[in-house]
């Protein structure tokens, strides 16, 4: 029986919070090896020594531009200001590309579409790699067929730079897809603070809270007269919960060609 050779892949941002939890399962995978990484402040290091431990073989580089050379996948969990051009330059030189990062927009998302199709290449995309949420997701997108009218709250921690969440964001262009509230009152016509009424993201009011003591939370509130139905997601204060959906898209992107949207999309796409 013979091998199949690994995926060489390239984690940027393999010293953050969830870039190094990701790294360290692609090491620790028979079917993955990781030839290079990306972090800024550990650029013209060991990888290991970025950790603060002995050196593994894995060079860390400044800029994705310069860690591509013989990868096949490139997983970014860098920042939203970062993704796209990373992202893009990864693209155009015909590597697979898996992106964790928040704060793309539906006409960047467009963007990288067209790229990767033009290219020949997968992107797979999530707001959330956790499968609990892919979960989550599936099942508000099933809710939304039968009742449109709905708000999201995304919860995260007080120091998050962006705002909705990449979660949140996510979920609702994808909900608007499938339908789109009418509000009773046009959020318009709001009296007081309109802003008060969140933001409007694909029909979708979104409100972000944030505050000490959360992590990630997204919560999907369905209505009709007299009830109710919510659909929310928690994680804790670990990356543990993204790093298996994480490996899993590593795995799958090389079969895609163009983007998909959502680990919920992968999961099902064949069930």
């Amino acid at each position: 029986m013979t091998m199949s050779t690994p995926l060489a892949v390239c984690v940027a941002g393999a010293t953050g919070w969830t870039g190094r939890a990701v790294a360290e399962a692609v090491l620790a995978a028979g079917d993955l090896v990781l030839t290079s990484a990306v972090a800024r402040s550990a650029a013209g290091r060991d990888l290991g020594q970025a950790w603060g431990g002995s050196s593994i073989g894995v060079p860390v580089f400044g800029t994705v531009a310069q860690a591509l050379d013989g990868v096949t996948v490139l997983v970014d969990y860098t920042s939203h200001d970062a993704v796209l051009r990373n992202t893009l330059d990864a693209v155009e030189r015909g590597v697979h590309v898996v992106i964790g990062s928040s704060g793309l927009t539906a006409e960047e998302f467009d963007v990288i579409a067209a790229a990767a199709r033009a290219h020949g290449v997968g992107v797979v995309a999530a707001g959330n790699f956790s499968l609990t949420a892919a979960m989550a997701a599936a099942a508000a997108l099933l809710v939304a067929r039968f009742l449109p009218e709905r708000e999201i709250v995304d919860y995260a921690s007080a120091g998050k730079p962006d705002s909705p969440s990449g979660t949140a964001r996510e979920l609702a262009e994808r909900l608007g897809d499938v339908s789109r509230p009418t509000p009773q009152v046009p959020i318009q016509d709001t009296g007081g603070l309109v802003e008060a009424r969140g933001a409007t993201v694909a029909g979708t009011q979104v409100h972000s809270v944030r505050l000490p003591s959360f992590v990630v939370s997204t919560e999907v509130v369905f209505a009709l007269p007299d009830e109710r139905l919510v659909i929310r997601h928690d994680a804790g204060p670990t990356p543990a919960p993204y790093v298996g959906g994480t490996l899993l898209a590593v795995r799958t992107a090389p079969t895609v060609t163009g983007l998909v949207r959502g680990l919920d999309t992968l999961l099902l796409r064949e069930r």
